[in-house]
């Protein structure tokens, strides 16, 4: 379910990308968006960085249980478990799920055993309540209710734990344009707030960023702790 393109925010799209089509956004069109995109460009996501805003606040934490919820090729896990985090990364493109998998094991039984990958659909799909020291959700097309989706993955989040969310916004909020996420549902500072500005939340980061390309837009980031 993450942003049909595996680049992280600031980075261009691979050669000869085109947007694709606003709709659908379910699973045999991501599967099949991944699939095309590992065939024709496997360096290129093979060199793309982790996610800046995951990097920068899973920096300070201390190692724990992680969950990735829409991981894509997965590699915010394989960052993460090479940190000694135990990671449970989610999608539903088998796709995405086989390429993050084999390039797990390539990297060593040290990574590949800390890392569990489960084919879910984020639409429904829970994480078990209160074990997660950091749950991350980033680029995910929601189907279905954004407070919806940020509290189930909100309930994986165990006391003193960290949770963060980056969506992509569909229209530049500078220039009216549409981005490359137009079309697509994901999540808002808005929405997220909503969610976690609670008694049991602690919220840290909740502001719309801009993107480092200039004309694709800006991000919602989100990142709250949970209270004991």
């Amino acid at each position: 379910m993450r942003e049909w393109s595996p680049m992280d925010p600031g980075q261009s799209d691979p050669p000869g990308e085109r947007e694709p089509p606003a709709l659908p956004f379910g699973r045999d069109f991501w599967d099949g968006r991944w699939s095309e995109v590992l065939r024709e460009h496997a360096e290129q996501v093979a060199q793309r960085p982790p996610n800046s805003y995951l990097t920068a606040v899973a920096g300070s934490l201390t190692p724990g249980r992680a969950l990735d919820a829409g991981c894509g090729n997965g590699g915010e896990a394989l960052w993460l478990a090479g940190r000694g985090w135990r990671v449970t990364a989610v999608d539903f493109s088998a796709a995405a799920l086989a390429h993050g998998r084999s390039t797990a094991a390539a990297l060593g039984t040290d990574i590949a055993e800390r890392i569990a990958w489960v084919e879910g659909d984020l639409a429904a799909w829970a994480p078990e309540a209160g074990v997660y020291d950091l749950v991350t959700s980033l680029y995910v097309h929601v189907s279905g209710s954004v407070e919806e989706m940020v509290a189930r993955l909100g309930s994986g989040v165990a006391p003193e734990g960290t949770m963060l969310l980056v969506g992509h916004l569909p229209i530049d909020p500078v220039t009216g344009a549409e981005t490359p996420a137009a079309g697509q549902v994901q999540v808002t500072v808005e929405a997220a707030v909503a969610v976690l500005d609670a008694p049991r939340w602690e919220l840290s980061i909740a502001e719309e960023r801009p993107r480092a390309v200039a004309g694709s837009g800006s991000d919602a980031v989100i990142c709250a702790r949970r209270r004991t």
